[in-house]
């Protein structure tokens, strides 16, 4: 008797986080789900997919896309009792979305009608219940249509109906469902979808509570959440060897200790002081040479960060990366950890004079006072790659810079401060002054390092948080208040994250790595 081959009766159904290559399935599953309603634009998914993918799930069935939800996480408190689909969802693109919210809140479950009755909704739903166990959230929310209201709006209020529907008097596809899941009603949002004609544009809000949720200090509603920043104005001289270097940064970071500050913050390419005792005349000769260095540049910032319990932007350095050379910016962290950013736009004088390759990826880090990224001088002046870097969470952005006259400085300075508006973000700036007589190409050196913020009423005057006297070997400290940024990016005097176009544009990252 031969063995029944019984894989070839099985029919799996998957549930997986949505990919890329999901979107033209999934868009034309909202088309056959909802035909009188507007299906996802591909850019909206590819903004979920990008800002919360944990969020994002489909059912594959036999090769086939057959389901999806979507999701994001919120302080709910913060939105308005009536609010909209389209405030809690910023229009469809999540840009909203908090990682340090208290509710994740469903905002669309889709199942093909030719694969219904298979308890897929189901499904998806036990999914995210998972995730909000996963993530320690309070609850689910999210605004549940009544699609069958428009049968008796004549006759009862939307009220009558819900309450009806709770009863099982009447069946509503959604609403009952919803009450199978756990989901209870808290309250009716009167226009909450405007095309949801079947529904008169209502929807009811409901919850599902997680009942192993539990409170961290960190995720307490705080009154404010400072952070210190010591930004330092390096003074470019001659030194004889690197023992004279490490004498000169441990100063650095001991001043900005001293001061209690989260983070100090090095300027770009500060390390060339080291060519000043390297005599290599050769510009692309001497960048190789300073490469050599990078092993004994990171094991003494590592060792800083840990000894003064300082997070360290330090600054930039030349990397020798398969025989290319690039300018890469490092983040020492307090616990000993480490992260780079690689430059990716280099300036024509870098090209020229050193051949500096370019990065390709904008990194965000995650560090004890909140996400942070390194945009290396240039690069600020690029204003996608900020709101690339604010999508993915930044609340700070650092700038190393090296600017040889005023004229280049006040473009880096007058970039950073735009970042900061455009994006409701801090940004901090720290340059390089004084001179190396000794080394080629590195000119007279230009700097007002500083600390910005966004312009509001809550905010420093004329956004300005701190700034150094110029040209002087000095450094300038300074708090910002990440909470106080959070509200404001809710209900400040304006909302440019919130308020951009999506359905005119958008920025489309093509990662290369």
């Amino acid at each position: 008797m031969t063995e029944t081959d019984m894989s070839k009766y099985e029919k799996k159904i998957i549930i997986r986080k949505i990919r890329v290559e999901d979107i033209d399935a999934i868009i034309a599953l909202g088309k056959a789900c909802f035909p009188n309603m507007d299906p996802w634009k591909r850019e909206q998914l590819l903004s979920h997919i990008r800002i919360f993918p944990e969020g994002q799930f489909c059912v594959e069935y036999e090769d086939k896309i057959v389901g999806s939800c979507s999701s994001l996480i919120v302080n709910f408190d913060e939105y308005d009792d009536q609010h909209t689909w389209d405030i809690i969802t910023d229009n469809g693109y999540i840009t909203n979305h908090d990682p340090n919210g208290f509710n994740l809140y469903g905002i669309e479950v889709m199942v093909d009608p030719a694969y219904r009755r298979m308890k897929l909704g189901h499904r998806l739903y036990e999914a995210r219940k998972e995730l909000a166990v996963q993530l320690n959230l309070k609850s689910i929310i999210i605004g549940c249509r009544i699609p069958n209201y428009h049968k008796y709006k004549d006759e009862m209020t939307a009220r009558e109906y819900v309450a009806a529907v709770e009863k099982h008097s009447i069946y509503d596809p959604v609403l009952s469902f919803q009450l199978l899941q756990g989901f209870t009603i808290k309250r009716i949002n009167t226009r909450y979808l405007p095309d949801d004609k079947a529904s008169d544009s209502m929807a009811t809000l409901m919850e599902w509570n997680n009942i192993d949720y539990r409170p961290k200090s960190k995720r307490i509603y705080r009154t404010a959440f400072p952070v210190r920043i010591c930004a330092v104005q390096y003074m470019m001289k001659k030194i004889d060897s690197f023992e004279d270097f490490i004498r000169q940064v441990g100063y650095y970071v001991d001043v900005a200790a001293d001061f209690g500050s989260d983070f100090a913050v090095f300027p770009e390419i500060f390390t060339t002081q080291l060519m000043s005792f390297l005599e290599e005349k050769r510009p692309d000769q001497a960048v190789r040479r300073l490469a050599t260095f990078t092993d004994q540049y990171i094991e003494l910032f590592t060792q800083l960060a840990v000894r003064y319990n300082i997070n360290i932007v330090g600054g930039s350095h030349f990397v020798e990366e398969n025989g290319d050379i690039y300018n890469v910016g490092f983040l020492f962290r307090r616990d000993g950890t480490i992260e780079k950013q690689t430059k990716i736009h280099a300036t024509p004088n870098e090209r020229k004079w050193w051949g500096i390759a370019e990065g390709n990826d904008i990194q965000v880090f995650d560090t004890d006072c909140g996400k942070i990224a390194i945009q290396i001088s240039y690069d600020i002046e690029f204003p996608e790659l900020a709101r690339i870097a604010v999508d993915k969470g930044a609340n700070i952005i650092f700038v190393p810079f090296c600017t040889e006259d005023r004229q280049a400085y006040l473009r880096v300075r007058y970039c950073a401060q735009a970042r900061a508006i455009e994006n409701q973000v801090y940004t901090c700036i720290a340059g390089t002054v004084g001179n190396l007589t000794h080394v080629e190409n590195m000119d007279i050196q230009y700097a007002q390092s500083g600390i910005f913020s966004p312009s509001d009423f809550e905010f420093a005057r004329d956004g300005i948080v701190g700034e150094c006297d110029a040209n002087i070997d000095t450094v300038v400290v300074g708090d910002v208040d990440l909470e106080k940024l959070r509200r404001s990016r809710n209900s400040g005097t304006l909302s440019q994250l919130r308020d951009r176009r999506h359905d005119l544009y958008q920025i489309d990252w093509k990662s290369l790595s």
